[in-house]
C-alpha cells in the first residue's frame, strides 16, 4: 500500500486548476489566501521575486518551483519588488478565465509563469499535508518536475484532443513530485521522517492496506517488527500522535468519504472502516465531525 498515494486520494476535491501567464515589466501579482488549497509556482521563462509579509523577497528564476501548500497568500512580482495595486485573485482562480489557461504573448514577456492550485476537503487534509511548511522551494535542476513541467506547459499552450484528460493528470504528477521533492529532503523531521523510518512506515503501511482489521498496539508492533513499548513511542515521537489514534482518525477520514461518495448503509460503512457496533462507530464519528454519520451524509449531498 503506497501511503502517499492514498492520503491523496482522499483529501482532494473538485478538479485542480492552471494557467501560464505572460508578464511585462513592471508588474505584480496578488495570490490572495485561499484556506483549504494549495498550489504552485514555475518560472518559465525570466526572473521574479515571491513576496510575503514577515520574509524576505525570495529570489526565482527559470526552472525554480515554489509549492504553498497551506493556501497562504503572496505575491509575485518583477525582480525590482513592484507591489500590486490591489490584491486579486490568481489567475488560476479567477472567475473570468477557463479552468485551464495560455494568458499573454510569451514572445512578448520578460517574465513567463505557469501556475497551479488545488482544492483540499478541509475536514480530511491530513497531517502529512499539515505538517508541511508554508513554503518549499524546489530549485530548477529536478529532472522529473521539469519534464512534468514541460508537459503541461505545451498542453496549455496548445491543447489537443484529451487534454482535458492529460491536464489534471499532469497537475496530479506535478502535486506528486513536490510531495517528494519535500519527503527527500536532506533534514526530513515529521511525517517526512516517519515515512522515511522503516518501523512506522511499515504500522503505516499495514493500517492503510487493512483499516478494517483489528488492530492492536502489539499486532501493529509485529509488523514493524519492533516490540509493543518502543514501537508505541516511535510511532508517537515521529508521528505526533499515538498508533491507536492515527487509525482512528485513518478510519473516520475513509468512513466520511464513503458517506459522501457511495450509497453504502451506515452499517456496512461501520464495518468497512473496522467496527462491529454501528452505535460505537456513530459515536466515533461524530466525536470526528460534531454529527451522526445519517446527518453528515444528508449535510454534503444537499
Amino acid at each position: 500500500m503506497d501511503v502517499l498515494s492514498d492520503v491523496l486520494a482522499v483529501m482532494r476535491t473538485g478538479r485542480a486548476r492552471s494557467a501560464q501567464v505572460a508578464w511585462r515589466a513592471p508588474w505584480a501579482q496578488r495570490f490572495a489566501a485561499v484556506p483549504g488549497s494549495a498550489g504552485f509556482h514555475v518560472v518559465l521563462r525570466g526572473t521574479c521575486a515571491l513576496l510575503r509579509d514577515g520574509a524576505e523577497p525570495l529570489l526565482l528564476g527559470p526552472g525554480d518551483i515554489v509549492f504553498r501548500p497551506h493556501g497562504d497568500g503572496h505575491t509575485l512580482a518583477d525582480p525590482a519588488g513592484t507591489r500590486p495595486a490591489a490584491p486579486a485573485c490568481s489567475p488560476a482562480e479567477a472567475g473570468d478565465l477557463p479552468r485551464y489557461a495560455a494568458v499573454g504573448t510569451p514572445g512578448e514577456a520578460t517574465t513567463v509563469t505557469l501556475c497551479g492550485a488545488y482544492e483540499l476537503h478541509p475536514e480530511m487534509v491530513h497531517p502529512l499535508i499539515t505538517d508541511l511548511p508554508d513554503l518549499i522551494h524546489v530549485p530548477a535542476g529536478h529532472q522529473r518536475l521539469a519534464a512534468t513541467v514541460d508537459l503541461l506547459s505545451a498542453e496549455l499552450i496548445t491543447p489537443g484532443p484529451g487534454s482535458g484528460a492529460l491536464i489534471p493528470a499532469l497537475l496530479d504528477t506535478m502535486l506528486v513530485h513536490l510531495l517528494r521533492a519535500w519527503l527527500a529532503g536532506v533534514h526530513p523531521s515529521g511525517w517526512a521522517a516517519g515515512l522515511a523510518d522503516p518501523v512506522t512506515a511499515a504500522a503505516l503501511r499495514a493500517i492503510h492496506r487493512e483499516p478494517g482489521r483489528a488492530w492492536t498496539v502489539a499486532a501493529l508492533a509485529a509488523c514493524a517488527g519492533l516490540s509493543r513499548a518502543p514501537f508505541a513511542r516511535r510511532f508517537t515521537d515521529l508521528l505526533g500522535r499515538p498508533p491507536m489514534a492515527y487509525l482512528t482518525w485513518w478510519r473516520m477520514t475513509l468512513a466520511a468519504g464513503l458517506l459522501r461518495d457511495t450509497d453504502a448503509t451506515v452499517g456496512d460503512v461501520a464495518a468497512q472502516v473496522g467496527y462491529r457496533s454501528e452505535f460505537a462507530f456513530a459515536a466515533a464519528f461524530k466525536r470526528r465531525f460534531g454529527s451522526p454519520p445519517g446527518r453528515y451524509r444528508r449535510r454534503h449531498r444537499l
